[in-house]
């Protein structure tokens, strides 16, 4: 069984102001990846979400990093259902959508060529990962109004027939595709399209989905930790994710996941542990204890 645990991001500000994870001397970005990736065999890509990356970018991730290091990249923003402005994409997008630059717009509001065109993109952005065996799954973390049903549901349909054969992760964030009427549904399109269902923990919150430990792809499971922090997990006005997903895992509660990791592991050929809480070293720390309690395995019975 192979399990694979980090983290959301190697050059989070929070991370890298804070002093807590970079020696004083990895200082360039191509340090700071590097030294990542000496402690750590995966990581997942979230600035994808908010622009897409370019080829150039993504050889350089690929040329940094060992052999078999795993990047997962988080879809596009305008994929999972999300709004953008058009500041974000490429100049010559931006010209050709006509639309004002801080205008929010969603993937509904292109035309279908510029549709087409940005998924295009994305999909040469990850092909030098591909290349070198190094990308893990795509994760698409669709918005909390996507819904089990009606055209939201659409829209995760149409991801998946535009993904094709590329490793597709996905996160609900409406309970809707969790609740006691659609949880089979939801596992069985799940399985149905080959997507890979990511468990997720986090705080249990108002229309927060709760954590669903079912295998769905026989290529991979992921589970990602955001943290427990209730205050601020839909907290409105955050400057910063770090804000967001401030929360510090005990050993008593990641013991309690470690052992859900390693069962998931046993049905499939290998499990990513991503945590997603990134004030400074919060999600370097919380990885290397998991990791530390993975290696160790269960603890013996009292008395046996």
């Amino acid at each position: 069984m192979t399990i694979l645990v980090g983290t959301a991001s190697w050059a989070d500000k929070s991370l890298v102001d804070s002093g807590k994870f970079y020696p004083p001397e990895v200082t360039s970005p191509e340090e700071r990846l590097r030294y990542y990736a000496s402690q750590f065999p995966i990581v997942e890509v979230d600035s994808s979400y908010y622009a897409m990356p370019l080829p150039a970018t993504t050889q350089q991730w690929a040329e940094r990093t060992p052999d078999d290091f795993v990047f997962n990249i988080k879809a596009f923003r305008l994929f999972t259902g999300h709004q953008a402005q058009p500041r974000v994409l490429p100049k010559d997008l931006q010209e050709a959508l006509g639309r004002p630059l801080h205008e929010n717009i969603y993937y509904r509001d292109l035309p279908e060529e510029i549709q087409k065109e940005i998924w295009g993109r994305f999909f040469r952005a990850l092909e030098p990962l591909h290349a070198t065996g190094k990308l893990g799954a795509v994760h698409f973390q669709f918005a909390p109004w996507i819904t089990s049903g009606g055209e939201p549901r659409r829209l995760v349909e149409h991801c998946a027939r535009v993904m094709g054969d590329v490793l597709m992760a996905v996160e609900f964030r409406n309970a809707s595709w969790w609740n006691e009427r659609n949880r089979d549904s939801t596992l069985a399109f799940e399985r149905e399209h080959g997507l890979v269902n990511v468990v997720v923990d986090g705080p249990q919150v108002g229309n927060s989905v709760p954590a669903v430990w079912e295998v769905t792809s026989p290529k991979l499971a992921v589970v990602r930790m955001h943290g427990r922090n209730h205050e601020t997990w839909s907290k409105k006005g955050l400057k910063a994710a770090s804000d967001r997903f401030n929360y510090d895992y005990s050993e008593e509660e990641l013991a309690t996941l470690a052992p859900k990791v390693a069962e998931l592991s046993k049905a499939v050929s290998v499990v990513h542990a991503v945590m997603n809480n990134n004030y400074e070293d919060q999600g370097q720390r919380n990885a290397k204890t998991l990791t530390k309690l993975l290696k160790a395995g269960p603890k013996p019975a009292v008395g046996s």
